[in-house]
């Protein structure tokens, strides 16, 4: 009689496979200490320390309150042209810095893929942690610019959290696909970049969505960073929504989402071999 035996096959699903949200919960231990990692990296034996989160939205408010504010005078919206930019800086600058965190983050983290078994999502998820300090941080500013200029937010600015929300969601989405390409061919990286550069000026970040004819909107409405960045200021300035467009943009975040996931669920049982 032939000594029977049992052999554990181990191999890919085929095709495209759901994403695991209760694996994906199950490692959030891993996502906390990876994004506070980045946290304390970001700030360590740095000379200006958190103040790095302001220099960057808060510099461009000022080269563009000059040279489009004063010289080129930009409409906007009836309010001081630096609040009104610092408004749109703000977002922006957290959804590119979410971008480009988690379009590099598989990357930077290839000694972790190579050795052990955890969701991937994992890493471009963590990699916002460090974004959102930055964020909160930044916020402040705003609200002491708004004072400034005596501004007073209305209860309108409750609206904030849920805006941050969604603007994590579709970084998530943007995110998540770059990551994943970002492995299969490395020279994408380096684009990344300039394509953030190019779609701000394609968002109504440093000029009002009013500005554009009638007849474009829909292009901008395309955009799904311009209904966000448009809903922030409403909420912080107490003007009315545009739920049309800011229900175009969730649609289209979402169509983002759904594309993202899925290029990266397909592309993420080679990372190991090729990273």
């Amino acid at each position: 009689m032939e000594d029977s035996h049992f052999d554990t096959v181990i191999e890919s699903k085929q095709g495209w496979s759901p994403v695991d949200w209760r694996e994906l919960w199950r490692f959030r231990e891993l996502m906390f200490t990876l994004a506070w990692r980045d946290i304390k990296v970001r700030y360590k034996q740095t000379v200006l320390g958190a103040a790095w989160a302001i220099f960057q939205p808060f510099a461009g408010m000022v080269i563009f309150s000059v040279f489009l504010g004063s010289f080129v005078k930009v409409p906007s919206d009836n309010l001081p042209y630096p609040v009104f930019v610092y408004a749109g800086l703000l977002p922006w600058t957290f959804f590119a810095n979410c971008v480009g965190g988690a379009s590099n983050s598989i990357l930077s983290e290839a000694h972790l893929i190579s050795k052990i078994y955890f969701p991937r999502l994992v890493i471009p998820i963590a990699s916002f942690g460090s974004k959102l300090f930055d964020f909160i941080i930044s916020f402040f500013i705003m609200f002491l610019i708004m004072a400034y200029y005596r501004i007073f937010p209305g209860a309108s600015a409750l609206m904030t959290p849920l805006l941050v929300l969604f603007t994590l969601l579709t970084a998530f989405g943007i995110g998540t696909f770059f990551s994943a390409l970002c492995v299969t061919y490395r020279d994408v990286r380096y684009i990344i970049p300039v394509i953030i550069q190019l779609w701000m000026y394609a968002t109504p970040v440093v000029y009002p969505l009013s500005i554009v004819p009638a007849r474009y909107r829909w292009i901008i409405s395309l955009n799904p960073v311009a209904g966000l960045i448009d809903a922030y200021r409403s909420a912080l300035f107490g003007k009315p929504f545009d739920w049309r467009s800011i229900g175009t943009s969730l649609a289209i975040s979402l169509v983002f989402i759904v594309i993202g996931l899925a290029y990266f669920r397909k592309a993420e049982k080679r990372f190991a071999d090729i990273i």
